[in-house]
């Protein structure tokens, strides 16, 4: 019983030091720049569709599929405004690439087809 008593007051005392008020130290992120928008407008006036890429530093990345007499705007994200990119355009049909070199991400970018 003694036992009993000493092992209640135990989990007592633990239970009312758990639960007192603690100081709370409540901040704000850090205020960052926003990345700026980057984009591609596509404006792909074949019969056929063609998938999209961009390239740095040779390795090609897939940004969207493009459909026949189509123009869309595609966000280019993961690229640093004022990158210096390679704009690559494929045919679904892989015949035909259209390309435009030393392209500067900064705002919208117009890439038309042909």
């Amino acid at each position: 019983m003694m036992k009993l008593r000493v092992v209640a007051m135990l989990v007592g005392a633990m239970v009312l030091g758990a639960c007192r008020a603690r100081q709370v130290d409540v901040r704000t992120a850090p205020s960052s720049p926003q990345p700026s928008q980057v984009s591609v407008q596509v404006a792909n006036s074949l019969a056929q569709g063609v998938n999209v890429y961009v390239n740095l530093g040779g390795a090609d990345t897939f940004l969207r599929q493009v459909a026949a007499n189509t123009t869309v705007t595609i966000p280019v994200q993961g690229f640093a405004a004022g990158s210096s990119v390679t704009l690559k355009a494929v045919t679904v049909d892989g015949v035909r690439t259209y390309q435009r070199q030393n392209v500067v991400l900064n705002g919208t970018y117009v890439f038309p087809l042909p």
